[in-house]
C-alpha cells in the first residue's frame, strides 16, 4: 500500500472568495471560520470571503487566511473520509505551520495566532526595507546561484525544475533578471510582492517570531513533517521553533522536500488550501504521481470520490 502526504499552500495562493462556498455548505467549516474570528479578534472570514483584494493581499491577513482555509479543507476531508490516513505532511513557507498543526505539533488556535503575528512581523520588515522578488523560469539551480552571487540577491524558493524564485533589494532585481536571461532563462519576471521574502531583508522579523514561538507548547509530531530549510523531516521537538525562525530568511527547499518524500515511497499527495500551485510543482518533479486537492466544495467532492 502506498503512502499519502498532505501538502499545505503558501502565501500567494490567496484569492478573494476562498473558503466561502465551504462555509456556506458545511456547518463544520462555518464553525471554524467563526472560531478563527473569535481567536484573532477581527473578521478574517469576511476578508477571505469578500476582500477587498488589497486587504486580503496584506501579509498579516493573507497568511492567517490561507492557514485557516487550509485547515478547513483538512477538517472537512477528515469529516467526509473518516478513515483518512496520512504518513507525512509538508507546507510551503507559511504552509509549514499548517503542516505542523496537522501533525499535532501545535493546536489550530496556536498556529493561527502565530501565523497572524508572523505575517505582521514580515509586513513590518517589508515596510523598513526596499525589497522585491522575481521568478526565474527555465534555468537550473547552479546558474541561478551564479546570478544571485553576481548581483547580490538570494535564492528564495527552489520550487521545481525550471522554476526558482529570487529575492533581494528592489534595486538589484532588474540586474538579476537581465543576468538570468543572459544565462539562458526562458523567462524572468518581477513578482507583485510587498518585499523580499526568504532573504536577509526579513531578518528583523526573526527575533519577534522567536519570542512568539517560545510561548507555544509544541508536542512531538505524530507523522514526519518536512522542514522547508532542510528538505528533510523535522527532528526533536526543541529544534522545530529554531528552524521556523531560520525559514524566514532561508531558501524554501520545496523540490528537495518533494524528492525526499518520493524517495521514501510516497505515491499519493493531497494539496489542502486555496489554489493548486503545489500540484503543479509536483507534476514538474514527477509527472506520474497523483495529486488530489481540496480548495472548494467541488474539489472536496472530487477528492472524496477518488479516495472512496
Amino acid at each position: 500500500m502506498g503512502k499519502t502526504a498532505l501538502l499545505f499552500a503558501g502565501q500567494g495562493a490567496q484569492a478573494v472568495g476562498m473558503g466561502k462556498d465551504l462555509a456556506a455548505a458545511f456547518p463544520t467549516a462555518k464553525a471554524l471560520f467563526d472560531r478563527a474570528n473569535t481567536t484573532l479578534g477581527y473578521d478574517l472570514a469576511a476578508i477571505c470571503f469578500d476582500g477587498p483584494e488589497a486587504e486580503l493581499t496584506k501579509t498579516e491577513h493573507a497568511q492567517p487566511g490561507i492557514y485557516l482555509v487550509s485547515w478547513v479543507a483538512l477538517t472537512l476531508l477528515r469529516e467526509r473520509v473518516p478513515g483518512l490516513e496520512f504518513q507525512a505532511t509538508a507546507g510551503l513557507s507559511l504552509g509549514e505551520f499548517t503542516a505542523l498543526a496537522a501533525a499535532g505539533v501545535m493546536s489550530f488556535e496556536d498556529g493561527l495566532r502565530v501565523v497572524r503575528q508572523r505575517g505582521r512581523f514580515m509586513q513590518e520588515a517589508c515596510e523598513v526595507t526596499q525589497g522585491g522578488m522575481a521568478a526565474i523560469i527555465g534555468l537550473d539551480e547552479e546558474p541561478t546561484r551564479e546570478v544571485c552571487a553576481a548581483t547580490g540577491v538570494t535564492l528564495a524558493n527552489l520550487n521545481c525544475p525550471g522554476q526558482i524564485v529570487i529575492s533581494g533589494a528592489s534595486d538589484r532585481i532588474p540586474a538579476a533578471i537581465e543576468a538570468a536571461k543572459a544565462k539562458g532563462a526562458k523567462r524572468a519576471i518581477p513578482l507583485p510582492v510587498a518585499g523580499a521574502y526568504h532573504s536577509p531583508l526579513m531578518a528583523s522579523a526573526q527575533p519577534k517570531l522567536a519570542a512568539e514561538l517560545v510561548r507555544l507548547t509544541l508536542a512531538p509530531a505524530v507523522v514526519p513533517v518536512i522542514a522547508n530549510v532542510t528538505g528533510q523531516p523535522h527532528g526533536a521537538t526543541e529544534t522545530i521553533a529554531p528552524l521556523l525562525v531560520e525559514q524566514v530568511t532561508s531558501s524554501v527547499r520545496w523540490e528537495a522536500s518533494m524528492r525526499y518524500l518520493l524517495a521514501q515511497g510516497f505515491t499519493r499527495f493531497i494539496e489542502l488550501g486555496p489554489g493548486t500551485a503545489l500540484a503543479g510543482f509536483l507534476r514538474r518533479i514527477n509527472k506520474s504521481v497523483p495529486v488530489l486537492n481540496v480548495a472548494d466544495a467541488a474539489s472536496l467532492e472530487a477528492t472524496v470520490a477518488a479516495l472512496a
